[in-house]
C-alpha cells in the first residue's frame, strides 16, 4: 500500500492544501469589478492575430453577442472552480428561475436555438426513455410542426433538425384545417416588440381547443414579468442569454409549462438523447442564473435606453455638421427591442456607398464593426454591445469619413 504521509512524496500536504485553498478563496473574494479589470485586456485575441472591434451591431452572434454583466463574469469564474452534478444543479436553478420569472418551470440551454430544439424534442418524445432514444426516428410519433408563414426564418432550422414536417399557415382558417393527429406543436416568432398579421392572440385559442402546445421564439427579447407570451397562451418561450439579457453568449432560457420544460431537459445534454451535442456547462448555468437575478433585482432597461439615446445625440451632433448627413433615432422593433440610430447621407454630396463606409470603419484603428454594407446610403447603429466612451470614437471616425 502506498504511503502518502511524506509531503515530498505525496505532492500535497495539508498545509499546501490549505495554502492553495487560501489562494483560491482570495481570488473568489475579489469583487466583479476587480476580476473584470483583470480580464479586460484584448491581448488574449491580439496575440494570435485577431483584432477586436467596437461593436455597433448589438447582439449578432457572429460579432460576439452582447456584453456580459460583471456579475455574470464573476459568477461564471467562481463556478469554474468546483464540480457539481448537472441534474442536481439544473433542478435547483430551474426552481430559482421559476420563482424569479413567475413561471411554472425554466431551464438553461446552450442558446436560444438549443432551447427550440429541446422544446421540439420534448413535444415529440416527452419523458419516455424509448422515444427519447429513437429520435430523430419519428415513426409512430407525431411528426408535424405548424408555423405561421410570417414566422418562418433561418432559425427554425433548430426545429426542423428533428426531421419534422413544417406546415405553413396564414390565418385562423388554415390553422384549424392544418391541425391533425400528426401535429406535435405550433411554433411562433415572438412579436411583443413588433406586429404580426397572424399573431399569438389569434393562434392560442385555436391551439387550446385542440390541446396543441405553442412554442414562442423570443430570442432577441428581454425578460418581462409576468411573461406576456405565457399570459397569451404559449406553453413555452425560448430566449437567448447572450443578447439584451447580457448573460453568457452561449446560453439561453426555455421557460413555461413544467411538464414540457422538464421533458425538454430530459432530451438535452448531459443525457444520452438527441440534444446531447447541445451541451450547456455548469459555468453557463450559473452565469445565466446570475443574469436573470441581475434583471430581477431592479435592472432599469429604460435607464439603458436613456443612456443610448444620449450617445446617439452626441453622434448625431458631430456627424450632421457634414452637409448631407442625417441621423434619426428609431424606436424598439421586433428582433431589436431597443432604440437604434439610422445614419443616412446624400449620395450626391457624399459619394460613398454603405459598404465603403463600413470597410473604412473596419479597417481603421480601433476597428469599428457596423451594419454599413451594400450599395445603399444608410445603416443602423445598434448600441447594446458598445462600452461607455466608444460612441465618441464612432462619432469622430464617421465625421472623418464623411
Amino acid at each position: 500500500m502506498r504511503n502518502f504521509s511524506n509531503p515530498s512524496r505525496a505532492g500535497v500536504s495539508r498545509r499546501r492544501l490549505f495554502q492553495s485553498g487560501g489562494v483560491i478563496a482570495a481570488g473568489l473574494a475579489g469583487g466583479p469589478a476587480a476580476r473584470a479589470d483583470a480580464a479586460s485586456n484584448p491581448e488574449v485575441y491580439r496575440r494570435i492575430g485577431v483584432r477586436p472591434f467596437i461593436n455597433c451591431t448589438a447582439t449578432l452572434t457572429i460579432n460576439g453577442g452582447s456584453l456580459m454583466f460583471p456579475e455574470v463574469i464573476s459568477a461564471m469564474e467562481q463556478a469554474s472552480h468546483f464540480h457539481v452534478d448537472l441534474d442536481e444543479l439544473m433542478e435547483k436553478v430551474s426552481r430559482r428561475l421559476a420563482e424569479l420569472l413567475q413561471v411554472e418551470w425554466a431551464i438553461v440551454t446552450a442558446g436560444a436555438a438549443a432551447a427550440l430544439t429541446h422544446a421540439t424534442a420534448g413535444c415529440l418524445a416527452g419523458m419516455d426513455p424509448e422515444k427519447i432514444q429513437r429520435l430523430p426516428n419519428l415513426e409512430g410519433l407525431k411528426d408535424e410542426v405548424i408555423i405561421p408563414r410570417e414566422s418562418r426564418n433561418v432559425y427554425d432550422h433548430a426545429v426542423r433538425t428533428l426531421g419534422v414536417k413544417i406546415v405553413e399557415v396564414n390565418n385562423a382558417a388554415e390553422l384549424r384545417q392544418a391541425i391533425g393527429p400528426h401535429t406535435a406543436m405550433i411554433e411562433v416568432l415572438g412579436n411583443y416588440f413588433g406586429k404580426a398579421d397572424f399573431d399569438l392572440k389569434e393562434i392560442a385559442p385555436i391551439a387550446r381547443e385542440r390541446a396543441i402546445p405553442i412554442l414562442v421564439d423570443a430570442a432577441a427579447d428581454y425578460l418581462i414579468v409576468p411573461n406576456p407570451y405565457i399570459e397569451q397562451g404559449a406553453a413555452m418561450v425560448a430566449y437567448s442569454g447572450g443578447k439584451i439579457i447580457r448573460g453568457p453568449q452561449g446560453a439561453g432560457l426555455l421557460l413555461g409549462r413544467k411538464d414540457l420544460v422538464r421533458a425538454a431537459w430530459a432530451n438535452s445534454a448531459p443525457h444520452h438523447a438527441f440534444g446531447r451535442a447541445l451541451k450547456v456547462t455548469k459555468e453557463e448555468v450559473i452565469g445565466m442564473l446570475s443574469a436573470v437575478e441581475t434583471w430581477r433585482s431592479g435592472r432599469d432597461i429604460e435607464s439603458d435606453f436613456r443612456t443610448w439615446k444620449s450617445w446617439y445625440a452626441q453622434i448625431a451632433e458631430r456627424i450632421t455638421k457634414v452637409q448631407g448627413v442625417t441621423a434619426e433615432v428609431r424606436p424598439p422593433a421586433r428582433g431589436g427591442p431597443f432604440p437604434t440610430l439610422l445614419v443616412s447621407w446624400d449620395k450626391e454630396k457624399i459619394g460613398l456607398r454603405a459598404e465603403e463606409v463600413g470597410r473604412k470603419l473596419l479597417d481603421g484603428e480601433p476597428r469599428i464593426m457596423t451594419h454599413a454594407a451594400g450599395e445603399g446610403n444608410s445603416f443602423l447603429i445598434r448600441p447594446v454591445a458598445m462600452k461607455p466612451g466608444e460612441h465618441e470614437i464612432v462619432a469622430a471616425r464617421l465625421f472623418e469619413i464623411f
